[in-house]
């Protein structure tokens, strides 16, 4: 079966800027494939790259069996792009945005209907199709921007930070829309601040810096990779946050983790427990009131930082 994306050895030089720098990345078919990295990483340019809209330095890249430098008409019939805002028109309804954007790909009216359809049952907005897209909520805005990327009907949907923005709430129900995509047979590449979202949604992550592919895996074997455990304590007064990082960074060779908004303090162990009983004597002998303290698997952010060395 042919892979998604195939990109090998891909460079792109901006003056003296190296975007990408040799990266390296397979996306098999039936799968959601995250790429993360720091800013400046290369992300972008490679989802740019992959949709056609610039022309590397050197390297091969095919998507859906097509070479991007050679067959660009073939790839972008077989893609459809959402970017990080919702690009729908207001003064419309959500069923002639979609119709609209069916027309563009050449469909006739009648296919269009048809698509447009389609396409609003699937991602549950069939009771508010004929309701103005000025008065959707922003999850109803980014779930019909990400329609209009499917009327096409694309084997491949790139999604570049498409829960930017959004409230929990609505962030869960587009994870779910891109779920049911995956289900029907659309394969999906996603970049994404949320690590969180990563963890979620994705099937397989790329860790992109400096313009390399630095880790690949899925979420579970990411973390696997980095070892260890990590132990995390809240504590009661925001004023013994600095004190609790100090006594938690002699656990490990690294500083802890500060999260001062939530009063929680984190930071990497050896596996095993004895990380957790070490952590609970200090605090108890500086006598600093804590309200929950947990050993846990690391999560995607503690293996952002193992990997790239900068905090997601």
């Amino acid at each position: 079966m042919t892979a998604t994306i195939e990109a090998h050895g891909l460079r792109k030089r901006y003056g003296e800027t190296v975007a990408l720098d040799g990266l390296d990345l397979v996306a098999e078919r039936g799968q959601v494939v995250a790429v993360l990295g720091p800013n400046g990483a290369g992300k972008t340019t490679f989802i740019r790259a992959v949709a056609t809209l610039l022309r590397l330095d050197a390297g091969t890249l095919r998507v859906a069996g097509h070479d991007v430098a050679k067959e660009a008409a073939a790839v972008r019939r077989a893609i459809g792009l959402a970017g990080q805002f919702a690009a729908v028109e207001p003064a419309m309804t959500g069923r002639e945005n979609l119709e609209m954007v069916a027309s563009l790909f050449g469909q006739s009216r009648r296919a269009a209907k048809r698509s447009a359809t389609a396409v609003l049952e699937r991602l549950g907005l069939t009771a508010d199709a004929d309701r103005l897209a000025r008065t959707y909520s922003g999850g109803m805005r980014r779930r019909l921007d990400l329609g209009a990327s499917l009327v096409g009907a694309p084997r491949l949907l790139l999604l570049d930070e498409p829960t930017t923005g959004l409230d929990p709430r609505s962030r869960i129900e587009l994870w779910d829309a891109i779920r049911a995509l995956v289900d029907a047979g659309t394969d999906v590449l996603l970049t994404t601040q949320y690590l969180d979202e990563a963890d979620h949604l994705a099937s397989q992550v790329v860790i992109v810096d400096h313009g390399r592919a630095v880790a690949t895996g899925t979420p579970n074997e990411l973390k696997r990779r980095i070892g260890g455990n990590v132990v995390e304590l809240h504590v009661s007064d925001v004023r013994d946050v600095a004190a609790a990082a100090e006594l938690l960074g002699r656990l490990d060779h690294g500083a802890a983790q500060v999260d001062a908004a939530t009063r929680r303090v984190s930071v990497r162990v050896d596996a095993g427990g004895d990380g957790l009983l070490e952590a609970v004597r200090a605090v108890q002998d500086a006598r600093i009131e804590i309200e929950d303290i947990a050993l846990r698997r690391p999560d995607l952010d503690e293996v952002f930082l193992a990997l790239t060395g900068e905090a997601a």
